[in-house]
């Protein structure tokens, strides 16, 4: 981004900043979540900067973005709403003892690929065939991710992983 459209977002932001919040805040009735709508509608404006820069009302560009990003938050929390109604709340979720949080350190350092393997495997409680139709690799792809990644979180913690695959 050049150094005259970053100025340009700059002075968009602090003059139209006000009015997009309260855009926001008149969908969601959450001034928090409001501030974060317009924040997140700016950091999507900043990926494409001269496409907002170069509307004929940048102002109203932005706020359609903004009002966009609440209705998306809206529904999204609506649907956990119903889901939670539907399924209940979930279980207990487990204490962050030290060991606890360790592992989710290591876990967070691993590839995506592998996090997400060894996330759904150990966390989510799923096969390793249903990791390979969520991930869209395959089973064999998925045994080696998680292999990886366990050796990682091992070495990781101090500890060693036998070598076989899962």
């Amino acid at each position: 981004m050049t150094t005259d459209a970053a100025a340009a977002l700059e002075r968009l932001y602090r003059d139209a900043a006000p009015r997009l919040v309260l855009a926001a805040y008149a969908l969601t009735g959450d001034l928090d979540e409001a501030q974060e709508c317009m924040q997140e509608a700016f950091v999507k404006a900043c990926a494409h900067p001269a496409r907002i820069l170069r509307a004929d009302n940048p102002v109203a560009w932005m706020r359609t973005i903004t009002v966009n990003v609440a209705r998306d938050r809206l529904r999204r929390k609506r649907r956990f709403r119903v889901l939670h109604r539907l399924l209940g709340q979930p279980d207990d979720v487990p204490a962050a003892t030290p060991d606890r949080v360790a592992i989710l350190g290591a876990i967070k350092r691993l590839p995506i690929e592998q996090r997400e393997a060894v996330a759904l495997y150990y966390l989510a409680d799923l096969d390793v065939r249903e990791i390979a139709e969520i991930v869209a690799a395959s089973v064999n792809t998925v045994k080696s991710r998680l292999l990886r990644g366990r050796q990682a979180v091992a070495a990781a913690l101090g500890e060693s992983v036998p070598g076989g695959a899962k």
